[in-house]
């Protein structure tokens, strides 16, 4: 069921004309998509605020919605108003008496973003890009970071007035006559640069749009998962904008460290582990690095060098929330390069023992074998 008009706005049913610009404009202002990025709540409160003021602030449609409610509109082809269904541009162009000041100018002249339906500019301040080094550890184990920024801030004692330009519109409308009308085109104010407002006073300090540098530590949240070269956003952590506009965004790029024995491949992690041929041949157990800590393996008699042991849930959680990846220990059997004497005897007198000679059996994978299992 659709809010009431009057609710959305905040306003009784006897509001006069004025009453009701009045509160569309403070609603509008509120819930102004450059205010609220990326916030789909806020556009949508927006949009609802423009739809009740289409038509409350018509004396026709506000007659009709008073005597049958939204009803009045359902299937009146154009006599209502589907504020989802049009895009931000329209509103602006709508009700761009609301958020500019003066009208259009003529000639070739310039004039503030008024009545004639342009969207008012918020200037948003620069971002700010740093990179942050993380270990495997901290990146299978998520990570809070605290990290020492410079950025622009407003300078304290800094005041701003509207500038005489645009009017605070930000923005300003060349009007052109040409052989097929009157035609405009919009640019930012070269004046004030789009932020609507000049400075009036500031301190010796701060530069020309009334900034000074500060430092700042900034935490930043590193969620378990992330990859190499991926980038997080710190919303309003970059450099202030002048005038009352919003401060830009912190951009911090990951870079991973290697690894001395663990080596990342998406979310598992593979470990090469060698073992001596007593080992190989009598079983034993070994102690490995794990992103978690050590954990012990048991070789067990006769492994094989290829051999992969997997340990579940031993990898990198997924940064989507897919699970965790897996651990896969890859068997080395290492074969000493040098023999004593004793050794080498002893070796010989194995060459024709039957225990020595291979026979693979049909559990004895090949490599390649063991690889297409691993991915598939």
């Amino acid at each position: 069921m659709k809010e009431d008009y009057y609710e959305i706005l905040g306003i009784s049913k006897g509001a006069s004309d004025a009453e009701i610009k009045k509160a569309y404009r403070k609603m509008a202002l509120k819930y102004h998509p450059d205010k609220n990025p990326d916030d789909t709540e806020a556009e949508e409160k927006f949009k609802k605020a423009a739809e009740a003021y289409e038509i409350l602030s018509n004396a026709d449609k506000k007659a009709r919605y008073d005597q049958f409610g939204h009803q009045a509109f359902d299937g009146s082809g154009g006599g209502g108003f589907n504020g989802g269904g049009m895009n931000m541009d329209d509103i602006f162009s709508q009700f761009g008496d609301i958020f500019g000041g003066g009208g259009f100018g003529g000639g070739g002249g310039f004039s503030g973003f008024g009545g004639g339906g342009s969207r008012q500019r918020v200037v948003k301040g620069s971002n700010l890009r740093i990179r942050v080094t993380l270990s495997l550890e901290d990146v299978a184990n998520g990570v809070e970071k605290k990290i020492k920024v410079k950025r622009k801030i407003q300078a304290p004692g800094t005041t701003y007035k509207t500038c005489s330009t645009c009017g605070g519109a930000g923005q300003v409308t060349r009007v052109t006559n040409t052989i097929l009308g009157r035609m405009q085109t919009a640019s930012a104010c070269p004046t004030c640069g789009g932020a609507g407002q000049s400075i009036d006073k500031k301190p010796a300090d701060a530069d020309a749009h009334g900034l000074v540098a500060s430092d700042e530590t900034v935490t930043v949240k590193i969620p378990a998962g992330v990859v190499d070269g991926m980038q997080l956003k710190v919303t309003g952590k970059g450099n202030d904008a002048p005038g009352n506009g919003i401060a830009g965004d912190l951009l911090v790029a990951i870079q991973e460290e290697d690894h001395p024995t663990l080596k990342r491949e998406g979310d598992n992690l593979h470990y090469d582990m060698y073992v001596s041929l007593p080992d190989a041949v009598l079983g034993n157990s070994k102690e490995i690095d794990t992103v978690t800590g050590k954990v012990r393996i048991k070789i067990e008699p006769g492994v094989q060098s290829g051999k992969i042991l997997r340990l579940r849930g031993k990898g990198i959680p997924s940064i989507n929330g897919y699970g965790t990846g897996d651990l896969l220990v890859h068997v080395n059997v290492w074969t000493p390069k040098t023999l004593n004497k004793k050794q080498k005897a002893f070796f010989e007198s194995m060459k024709d023992d039957e225990h020595f000679v291979p026979k693979p059996e049909s559990s004895d994978k090949s490599f390649f074998e063991k690889v297409k299992d691993m991915f598939s």
